[in-house]
């Protein structure tokens, strides 16, 4: 079954392609969410919005990266893990070995440990702490303005990982699948 249009920035109108514009000036080009989510501009603007946010955040960019990477891999989001390994080895530092192992939701530092943790149970308890959990976030190193954030990148990721599926969107970063095994 075929899955949403890919809107193409040349044939873009109003507000979509104001918003594709502007995605290709930050990236640099024009992935294919972006032109499958410019179905919506409303839905576009939301997410670059939250994105843009959120990056300027209290997380360090790894750790965003990083729980992008598992909320990818708990999805089951070829395209998720494919662009968050690309921008996670290439542009935020992490080593092929640390996107694969946030792929499992483990780190070697603390902190990053701590917020795959929450992120973990968050997707388990679809958000339902218990008070340990919020407890081990905390002792953890995350401040409550840094559980907040780990709350939000993770509806970020799920909105981003179920669109991709749902929109059936190709994969246009090198191809990561989550049966993958190999670091």
């Amino acid at each position: 079954m075929s899955g949403l249009p890919l809107i193409q920035p040349e044939n873009a109108t109003g507000e979509a392609a104001a918003l594709l514009e502007e995605v290709q000036q930050a990236l640099g080009l024009t992935p294919n969410l972006a032109k499958a989510m410019a179905n919506s501009p409303a839905a576009l603007k939301g997410f670059l919005d939250l994105r843009h946010a959120l990056h300027g955040g209290g997380l360090p960019v790894p750790v965003q990266e990083s729980i992008a990477l598992l909320v990818a891999q708990h999805t089951g989001c070829d395209y998720g893990l494919s662009w968050h390994t690309y921008t996670g080895t290439r542009l935020a530092g992490l080593s092929r070995h640390q996107a694969h192992r946030a792929r499992r939701g483990e780190a070697e530092d603390p902190f990053t440990e701590a917020a795959l943790s929450l992120t973990r149970s968050l997707m388990h308890h679809r958000g339902a702490l218990t008070d340990a959990e919020l407890a081990a976030a905390r002792g953890g190193g995350l401040s409550g303005a840094q559980i907040t954030e780990v709350v939000a990148h993770v509806a970020l990721n799920i909105l981003t990982t179920y669109f991709g599926r749902t929109a059936r969107v190709c994969v246009d970063w090198p191809l990561v699948r989550h049966d993958e095994t190999r670091a």
